[in-house]
């Protein structure tokens, strides 16, 4: 017996590592020292920083790749990888430097996986962070043929008079909405339920759609918000924090940048549900609270500024064609949201 009987094809490992070669190079910055295929992969802080301080953030994708996998398209899972990551970093101020990936599958199937390997590239590319390095395991017997999963890590930087930790944010500041792709990657698990349970095709075109198939509205890659954030604070726009919101909606991330003794009042008139969770509540019999609890309800990331901020920063981000808009106010209280579910 050798590896191959056992289902480890080492020979097409090195084969997939050569195919991807060029997708990692592209992703390179300038401190990236050496190339792809050493044990570790050297980056070179930049320079300019007088006290640097390094942000360290790591996620998956969760079921989406079960989406994904079912139907065959692999082009953006590694979108939301490289996102999922990078746009928590960025909360605490920090420019992502570079990007490590780990892809564990049952049998490598060098296509399937340069697909996803070339959604890492582009996710790091709209970040401008280096994909540094990863790791690909072959793994039969734990995942079935055509099976996938993925775990990222990233690393920023931030100068330490810079960083915001929620010692910045004030009573008064606005809570800036900045809008979602879609339902990025969280709370997939119930979306599948609700589309086996309900018996849907995923090629459906459901009316509130607009004409888009349920398949094509749930793989929407996740926004990254980095490059029009960091230009934003090089621009000078006052930023006193930043919550990305994943797993848990607003009611868990937003009161997560606030400092000690404050909270949010949410102001419901300000909120528009998109027909993508329009159409997730009515096809699922999803409650209100229940929605808000899991998705992000068409809002991906928040920004607290001061009021006199609230119009520059707006139109800051509709220029990136990034829809913004208010939805209420940091107060005094105990770290909560108020308002929303009230």
């Amino acid at each position: 017996m050798d590896y191959r009987d056992a289902g480890v094809d080492v020979e097409a490992g090195r084969a997939f590592v050569d195919k991807i070669r060029n997708l990692v190079h592209s992703t390179f910055r300038k401190e990236v020292l050496g190339g792809l295929g050493g044990f570790g992969g050297c980056f070179q802080l930049p320079g300019g920083f007088k006290e640097p301080v390094l942000v360290s953030g790591t996620d998956g994708v969760g079921t989406k790749l079960k989406i994904a996998q079912v139907l065959n398209r692999h082009d953006t899972v590694g979108i939301d990888l490289v996102a999922m990551c990078v746009n928590d970093v960025l909360t605490s101020g920090a420019e992502p430097l570079f990007f490590l990936d780990y892809l564990a599958t049952g049998k490598l199937d060098k296509e399937q996986l340069t697909e996803v390997v070339a959604g890492i590239a582009s996710g790091c590319q709209q970040a401008g962070c280096a994909l540094l390095g990863g790791e690909t395991a072959e793994m039969p017997g734990f995942y079935q043929v055509g099976e996938y999963d993925l775990a990222g890590f990233c690393v920023g930087i931030v100068e330490k008079s810079q960083m915001l930790d929620g010692s910045q944010v004030q009573v008064g500041d606005v809570a800036i909405a900045l809008a979602s792709s879609g339902v990025h990657s969280n709370g997939l698990s119930l979306v599948r339920k609700i589309v086996s349970d309900r018996q849907f095709d995923w090629n459906e075109k459901p009316e509130l759609l607009g004409g888009e198939t349920i398949a094509a509205a749930f793989l929407k890659p996740t926004q990254i918000y980095v490059k029009p954030v960091l230009a934003a604070r090089q621009a000078g726009l006052e930023i006193h924090g930043m919550a990305h919101i994943t797993g848990g909606g607003l009611p868990e991330n937003l009161p997560r940048c606030l400092g000690t003794g404050q909270a949010i009042k949410i102001d419901r008139n300000s909120l528009t549900i998109p027909p993508l969770f329009q159409w997730l509540a009515a096809a699922g019999g999803v409650n209100n609270e229940a929605m808000y609890n899991t998705f992000n309800m068409g809002i991906g990331y928040v920004l607290l500024v001061p009021p006199n901020s609230v119009e520059q920063t707006i139109s800051h981000f509709q220029s990136q064609d990034i829809p913004a808009f208010a939805i209420g106010e940091v107060i005094t209280g105990d770290h909560s949201l108020v308002g929303l579910l009230d």
